[in-house]
């Protein structure tokens, strides 16, 4: 068995391949597995990796929406590496500002990928983490932001450090239903979809941390969420200032965080710098 594994969700494209690539430049110890949706995209993604010298990536299959294809592929993990050192959450999606799509409709869609499809894919491969392991969820500056915009009574809720998963989840819930029928709003949620996923993201990742800390507390989990910034992707658009490779950085830094390292965990990080939350 190879000695270290990494996986990398949603990496045939924007900034999951630059951190798929950073992460084989940056000398990674073992295979790094790109998971895509799309087969025939991720299987080109590795090809064309290999071509640029770097031949320790290989694909595997996953739809973080599908939470058969998260338990495969922890199967494929425990037959072939019988562990997981680095995990990074990178699969998302934002609907344009001019979607025609009612907003109850974008706000299911992107809470099922950007957040549920996370919290399934943590659900299977946790298990698996080895003591040292790294998680990193890339979230987005865009959570604080709209953080700041919920009601005073949803503030403190989504900020208090003892929230559990459940609570969390029921409050993603209802954030789907009030857009669902118009009143988000009244509620005290912001007119975002993708921000309050992501805020979901945030929360989740300190969620995850205080849990480890208390289950495993000498096997030296860290883990994380981040902003790689505003990045010139195809969900961003072209006019982002930060290359793919640049929005790498911060979650290839957070993935790559030296054993014996005990901060940042449970923190939001962005350009490698802890942000309040």
């Amino acid at each position: 068995m190879t000695s270290k594994v990494a996986v990398v969700t949603g990496a045939n494209k924007g900034i999951g391949l630059a951190i798929v690539k950073g992460l084989s430049r940056a000398g990674f110890p073992g295979d790094i597995i790109l998971c895509a949706r799309n087969e025939k995209l991720g299987q080109g993604a590795v090809e064309t990796l290999k071509s640029e010298g770097l031949h320790n990536v290989k694909f595997q299959r996953l739809d973080v929406c599908d939470q058969r294809s998260a338990v495969e592929l922890k199967l494929f993990l425990e037959k072939n590496y019988g562990g997981l050192d680095v995990l990074i959450n990178n699969a998302g999606i934002a609907y344009t500002k001019d979607a025609s799509e009612p907003f109850g409709e974008q706000a299911e869609v992107t809470m099922r990928t950007n957040f549920w499809g996370m919290l399934w894919v943590s659900h299977a491969l946790f298990p698996l983490l080895r003591a040292g392991a790294r998680v990193v969820n890339v979230s987005s500056f865009v959570s604080k932001q709209v953080l700041n915009q919920c009601s005073p009574e949803l503030q403190a809720r989504l900020r208090n450090a003892n929230i559990s998963e459940e609570e969390l989840c029921e409050l993603m819930g209802e954030f789907v239903i009030g857009a669902q029928q118009g009143d988000q709003e009244a509620q005290g949620w912001p007119n975002s979809a993708y921000g309050t996923t992501k805020i979901g993201v945030t929360v989740l990742s300190r969620i995850q941390a205080r849990i480890l800390s208390q289950t495993r507390p000498s096997d030296g989990i860290l883990v994380n969420a981040c902003c790689p910034g505003w990045v010139r992707t195809d969900m961003a658009g072209p006019n982002a200032p930060k290359t793919p490779e640049q929005g790498a950085e911060t979650p290839v830094y957070l993935a790559t965080l030296p054993v014996g390292t005990r901060d940042p965990h449970g923190q939001l990080v962005w350009d490698k710098t802890i942000q309040e939350w």
